[in-house]
């Protein structure tokens, strides 16, 4: 699709403009003069062939500069949307600013006087000096002074129209640029210049205040959270006055600057130290002093502020989509997270923007420079972003024009992108967990727009990332009160830094390769009121840190260590982990140091033993006691579901072993007309996705036998009818049951049927019970039968019922011996490859059954929903624990428009649509041109039923792209679907909450004493059966939670009831033979919703189309009782007869139906 014409317009007017002014540039060059209307008349012909040649060329331009068309529409759309309009909105705000300049122009001078006289000063006139840490000396001997700024001027990504419209509001920031003369030629050491810039900031919060024409409200603030450099905040004084700007919803933010080359560069270079012991400023040559690195690229982005501006806006001149590829990484870095305070990872706004400007130009001696200007703004965002992802910039700094430049050696060395020119590193505020952090999301993010298959414009762009229950598997919340720091110090912030960097090394040291990322989230400082101090930092706020795990090696119980041969190795080891370490001999003769850790299912996780002992060894004990872990914290609600030291499926082993001795039985049996060619497992069970793993103490395990498919080899002598082959089936299944009684007679078997009202589809099954106690039900598999049903289909001379009975035969077999036991296979593959899957799984089918819905979706859906958070996990990681993959696949769910968007599932691997061919070899996998057929089928069916009458939900994968296997004849049906949809979306807003929660105790919004217990996940699970008109109350000895209840106390009563369990009937299950009858029955006039893992009560809503009245007629389908209706003109006179569905008669009939199944039927409407 071509671009909008005015855009290409554009763009081509601002390659004539000369650049002048950001608005000039943002206008598109209004003052560059046309052609005459002469020449415009004689060219018209030409410029028409042009423009349609251009309108061809558009639609292949669009696709190489961006991921797609619609990619491209859909960054447009975004960018139009977070842009500021710069109107009047914004016109109140920069009125206050122009205000602020007039003001602090007409704030006089001030004679140089002492520290103390300074602050004697000022304390009279309400203002305490901000003095950073630590405070300058009393009898410092140089003096403190202020001069009218050398320049005022608006600075950042607002004047450059870079700014996006954030939730908290638009900052805007004005630069005031204090004179040289205020500073002395060595200044640059020991804070002096940071104090001398606390006394200028100081006297320009006194000017403000006192000036009594204008009326703003003004605090101190640290500039991105660095107390060397608090700043002025100017809020709306919000008395509705002449200078009230609060309808801009925006905050100015006065930042202090100093005149370039003001002090020598190369002292202020990373290798250089600013910071002198006392007794001395000069360095000397017997005791080189360390560097100062922080403290001089601190002091020297004072000197670059306007520098930085004038790049910016000519690096915007010269790149035309430079400012919407820094309004993307703007949008990126919020949905993750960052900052460009320390706090927050010391990438932000400003450092997206400087980097990307830096890229942009050449670096001489190091060939081109790495971003082009001709690129499009997706084009330098995705640019950027392999960049940032690839590029290890702390073993490889990336220098710009400074060749000569040496940096200091550190255990740890920080991230650098040096910029020459300007003489300071962009990322000098990172720190070593965040830039971790942000290489970690970039490489995520490159590799989800390298899908040519998906569009994930929303995960990249809309999805906001960092919410902890679904980016993270565990995380721990540490109180500041617990690292025992003094926070009236002077030295606090940079003791909280210190002991920061300490627990990330220690936890990085001991976690290994159990973690994949470790991240910080302390809590931001607040701003204060000028007339006082500093406030010191609230000890009840905590730090959370946010892990997460490689499920393949999170729960080791055994870490190894260096060989005893290492001597130095050794003893580093075993000085890092004490009395934990010891010395073990393994299988393969080696001798290690090694650390053990419990797996009982009563002790802690193992993370939680690693990270409680590494804590109280090596930051101390009252750290480690108060430390509170989070971790899966969904994970107990079902059985098995921690994973502790095996993998998800282990709890299913037991059945699948049962499994594995049936089939080798039944291939040993001797005397089959035809010999067993394939066996295949075709139920959840056996593809560990139930909600209780089958054991033979269950019920389940009897009541609900595992579904096989059999299948013989080919012969000639099967019958070419469809009746006569299912009774050949019969026969075979009869055979299999003497052979196998015969050869083992500890089986129990048994011949069923089924399907009678539906001659063409399967008519018998074989229920085998195993010694071991678990239960398998049989049906055998003759692919002839689909050619046969398709020859009916195809035969026009049948009558419709007959053809239409056929399509529902045919369907039937596909479903049941094609495509479960192909999406069985695939789910056991996976199940295996991702550990977490199963748990997932079955936490999301307990969801759906605790709601009542798991018996409106198939359990095929259901596990397609969570197979989806995993193969397509973007904008995250693949999930590595139970919680993380089942939030995440709600999460989705509530966003999900199935009304509009289909569900697509590629499992990308080797499996084929026919299971006889699960060995082929070859990629699978879906192309975009499948995803367009489904998209085509999608949209054929909502044109074929705009009602979704009988399909709802499409949900097709690379196996099955007819996309209505699951989700046919109304399953869900809609009423079901949106109640999914409107649960899903309360359970996500619960989460959010939850997550705000967390974050305002920890950074202390919230007061300890308003602190409420620990989050339940159970509240996820309640449901309000309220809500419902009808709910039947179950007799507890019939429902499936009593009975898993009733275990036998001692064990020979468990093994007679093993050995009794060929006396019950398989399959048997009276109230799902219940439910069953009211649906036949009372379907069309109630809906029924009931929970088959408890089976403790049904409920039901009437259908609004009988609950109504209605007029009469003759076998309306439901009880009914008549309403005599009177004329309007005459109120005696019966003008004719309705009817009305009979409540209480349809209720009484349920409970004479139901009998002693029924304890109470409640009607709430």
């Amino acid at each position: 699709m071509a671009p909008p014409g005015p855009k290409r317009r554009k763009l081509q007017h601002s390659e004539d403009n000369d650049g002048n002014s950001v608005s000039v540039t943002e206008n598109g060059g209004p003052g560059v003069t046309g052609p005459t209307p002469a020449k415009q008349i004689a060219s018209s012909n030409a410029q028409d062939h042009k423009r349609r040649d251009r309108t061809i060329q558009d639609g292949v331009y669009t696709a190489e500069v961006y991921k797609s068309n619609m990619f491209k529409l859909q960054v447009d759309e975004l960018l139009q949307q977070v842009k500021p309009r710069y109107g009047k909105k914004e016109a109140p705000a920069e009125n206050a600013m122009r205000t602020l300049k007039s003001i602090i122009e007409q704030i006089p001078s001030r004679a140089a006087i002492s520290i103390s006289e300074a602050e004697t000063t000022f304390k009279s006139h309400g203002i305490v000096i901000p003095f950073p840490s630590p405070r300058p000396p009393q009898d410092a001997k140089y003096k403190l002074q202020y001069d009218r700024p050398s320049s005022i001027n608006a600075t950042g990504s607002y004047p450059l129209k870079i700014a996006t419209r954030m939730d908290d509001g638009l900052t805007i920031d004005l630069v005031v640029t204090m004179p040289k003369s205020v500073f002395q030629e060595k200044d640059y050491l020991n804070y002096r210049y940071f104090y001398k810039r606390a006394y200028y900031l100081a006297c320009l919060a006194a000017g403000i205040r006192e000036c009594k024409d204008h009326i703003f409200k003004v605090s101190f603030d640290c500039l991105n959270g660095n107390q060397l450099q608090p700043v002025l905040v100017i809020h709306p004084s919000g008395d509705e006055g002449i200078d009230d700007f609060s309808s801009s919803k925006c905050r100015i933010q006065i930042i202090l600057a100093f005149p370039e080359r003001t002090f020598v560069d190369k002292k202020l270079r990373p290798h250089a130290n600013c910071v002198r012991p006392k007794g001395g400023d000069e360095e000397t040559e017997e005791k080189p002093l360390s560097a100062t690195p922080f403290y001089n690229a601190t002091l020297q982005s004072d000197a670059t502020i306007t520098a930085y501006l004038k790049l910016l806006h000519a690096t915007n001149t010269t790149c035309d989509a430079y400012k919407d590829a820094c309004i993307l990484g703007r949008v990126w870095l919020k949905q993750r997270g960052f900052g460009s305070t320390l706090r927050r990872g010391g990438f932000g706004n400003f450092e997206w923007a400087a980097t990307m400007a830096v890229l942009l130009q050449a670096n001489s001696g190091a060939g081109g420079s790495p971003l082009s200007t001709g690129y499009s703004s997706y084009q330098l965002f995705k640019a950027t972003l392999q960049f940032l992802a690839y590029k290890n910039l702390s073993k490889k700094p990336y220098v710009f024009q400074a060749p000569d430049l040496t940096f200091p050696k550190t255990d740890a060395p920080p991230p650098i992108i040096f910029d020459g020119p300007r003489g300071l590193n962009i990322l000098f505020k990172m720190t070593p967990w965040s830039y971790a952090r942000l290489q970690l999301e970039a490489k995520l993010t490159i590799e989800t727009l390298g899908d040519s298959t998906f569009d994930h414009f929303e995960s990249t762009f809309i999805l906001k990332t960092d919410m902890l229950q679904y980016r993270y598997d565990a995380s721990l919340e540490v109180p500041l009160s617990a690292l025992q720091l003094d926070s009236t110090s002077e030295e606090y912030d940079q003791n909280l830094g210190e002991i920061c960097r300490k627990i990330y090394t220690t936890l990085l040291r001991a976690l290994t390769d159990r973690v994949t990322a470790l991240a910080f989230l302390i809590p931001d400082e607040r701003d204060w009121d000028v007339s006082a101090s500093k406030p010191p930092e609230d000890q009840r706020r905590s730090i959370i840190i946010n892990i997460a795990t490689d499920p393949a090696n999170a729960n080791r119980a055994v870490d190894h260590g260096p060989a005893a041969e290492n001597k130095k190795e050794a003893a580093l080891f075993r000085q890092f982990w004490g009395d934990k370490a010891e010395l073990r001999r393994f299988k393969d003769g080696s001798i290690l140091e090694s650390v053990v850790w419990s797996l009982k299912d009563t002790s802690a996780p193992v993370l939680e033993q690693i990270i409680s002992f590494v804590l109280q060894k090596h930051i101390g004990v009252e750290a480690a006691d108060k430390t509170r872990f989070i971790s899966d914290s969904f994970a107990h609600l079902i059985p098995a579901g921690r994973i502790q030291g095996q993998s998800g499926v282990s709890s299913f082993l037991p059945c699948m072993n049962a499994l594995a001795v049936v089939e080798k039985d039944l291939r040993a049996l001797e005397g089959l007309p035809l010999t067993i060619r394939h066996i295949f497992a075709a139920d959840p069970r056996l593809r560990y996705s139930t909600v209780e793993p089958p054991t033979t103490t269950m019920a389940n395990s009897i009541h609900v036998p595992a579904s096989l498919v059999i299948q013989f080899e080919g012969s000639a002598r099967w019958p070419d009818d469809l009746c006569a082959i299912q009774r050949t089936k019969i026969a075979f299944l009869l055979k299999l049951t003497d052979l196998l009684s015969e050869a083992q007679p500890t089986y129990s078997t048994r011949v069923g049927l089924e399907n009678p009202s539906q001659p063409s589809q399967n008519q018998a099954f074989l229920d085998v019970v195993a010694p071991s106690g678990f239960a398998f039900r049989l049906r055998v598999h003759h692919d002839r039968e689909a050619t046969l049903l398709d020859r009916q289909l195809k035969d026009k001379t049948l009558d419709g019922q007959s053809r239409e009975s056929a399509a529902a035969a045919l369907a039937s077999y596909k479903r049941d011996f094609i495509n479960i036991p192909a999406h069985t296979q695939v789910l056991q593959t996976l199940c295996t490859r991702y550990l977490a899957l199963s748990p997932a799984i079955r936490l999301t089918k307990r969801w759906f059954a605790s709601h009542l819905l798991l018996p409106h979706f198939s359990a095929e859906l259901i596990e397609l929903l969570v197979v989806r958070s995993f193969l397509q996990p973007h904008p995250w990681p693949v999930p590595s624990c139970a919680t993380t993959g089942f939030l995440r696949t709600i999460s989705w769910i509530s966003r999900w428009d199935w009304r509009h968007v289909p569900l697509i599932v590629d499992f990308s691997s080797t499996f084929s649509n026919n299971p006889t061919d699960l060995e082929g070899t070859g990629p699978k996998g879906m192309k975009s041109e499948d995803v367009e057929k489904i998209q085509t089928r999608f949209e054929a069916w909502r044109r074929i039923d705009p009602a979704m009458n009988r399909v709802v939900l499409f949900a097709a994968t690379n196996l099955d792209n007819e996309g209505t296997t699951w989700t046919n004849k109304a399953k869900p049906e809609k009423v079901v679907a949106a109640r999914m949809t409107a649960l899903a979306k309360a359970t996500t807003d619960l989460m959010k909450a939850e997550n705000d929660r967390v974050l305002s105790i920890s950074i202390g919004e919230v007061e300890q004493t308003e602190k409420t217990e620990a989050f339940d996940p159970e509240r996820v699970f309640v449901s309000h059966v309220q809500e419902y008109d009808i709910v039947l109350h179950l007799s507890p000895k019939h429902s499936t939670s009593a009975k898993k209840k009733l275990k036998p106390a001692y064990k020979n009563l468990q093994v007679q009831q093993t050995n009794g369990s060929s006396d019950v009937v398989c399959g048997f299950h009276p109230v799902e033979l219940f439910v069953e009858d009211l649906q036949s029955v009372y379907g069309d006039a109630i809906l029924w919703f009931w929970n088959p893992e408890k089976t403790d009560l049904i409920a039901g809503i009437w259908n609004p189309s009988v609950a109504g009245v209605r007029s009469w007629k003759v076998k309306a389908g439901w009880n009914s009782v008549p309403l005599f209706v009177t004329g309007k003109d005459d109120e005696h006179k019966e003008q004719g007869v309705e009817i009305q569905v009979n409540k209480g008669a349809i209720c009484n009939e349920i409970a004479r139906l139901g009998g002693e199944l029924i304890t109470r039927i409640e009607v709430n409407r």
